[in-house]
């Protein structure tokens, strides 16, 4: 049981991660260092002072480098690869007493895989809202993807069921919307 719940926390984290990398991040190191949430070994450096003011200066920055046009753009590329990197790491590490190797595949398909769907449905969604509004509109995407990390990041820690609840039906959502956008691309 504990390894499936440290999977439904693990893939809620990584769903946040792919709105924001570094938000559920700090949640993660906030929850360790509480005591809220007991990390995998080796992991143990994420429930520290020093990694909380990191993900805290990284989420300040993140958070407000989003905001500037088209420079959005330019950190969606970025920040793609680091959301699927930062996915599997937090799902890894709250999956404790699991041989390394199912730790390793689960935290790389579950969590990196549910990171990527969602940082890769945002960022169909950004070149929407750019192509189509000049940019102007990004500011609601972006205050979308911050509300949606932090309240992912909250209910994955506090309530992880009604969190994987929320995270079947984001990632179904973005699904449709990736395929919408690559149907009409295929059409044009």
């Amino acid at each position: 049981m504990d390894t499936l719940l440290g999977l439904i926390v693990g893939v809620g984290l990584s769903a946040a991660g792919g709105f924001r990398v570094f938000v559920p991040l700090l949640g993660l190191s906030i929850a360790s260092i509480t005591g809220y949430l007991n990390l995998a070994s080796g992991f143990e450096w994420i429930g520290t002072w020093p990694a909380v003011i990191s993900f805290a200066t990284a989420t300040i920055l993140e958070i407000t480098a989003y905001f500037i046009p088209w420079f959005d753009n330019l950190l969606d590329t970025i920040t793609g690869p680091a959301a699927v990197i930062a996915g599997t790491i937090m799902t890894a590490s709250v999956l404790t007493d699991i041989p390394p190797f199912l730790k390793w595949l689960l935290a790389i398909i579950a969590g990196g895989g549910t990171s990527g769907i969602i940082h890769f449905g945002t960022a169909t969604l950004r070149g929407t809202s750019t192509a189509t509004t000049a940019g102007f509109g990004n500011f609601l995407i972006s205050s979308f993807e911050l509300i949606g990390s932090i309240v992912t990041t909250f209910f994955a820690v506090v309530l992880p069921l009604l969190g994987l609840v929320i995270v079947v039906w984001v990632c179904y959502k973005m699904i449709k919307l990736i395929r919408g956008s690559t149907v009409s691309k295929k059409s044009a």
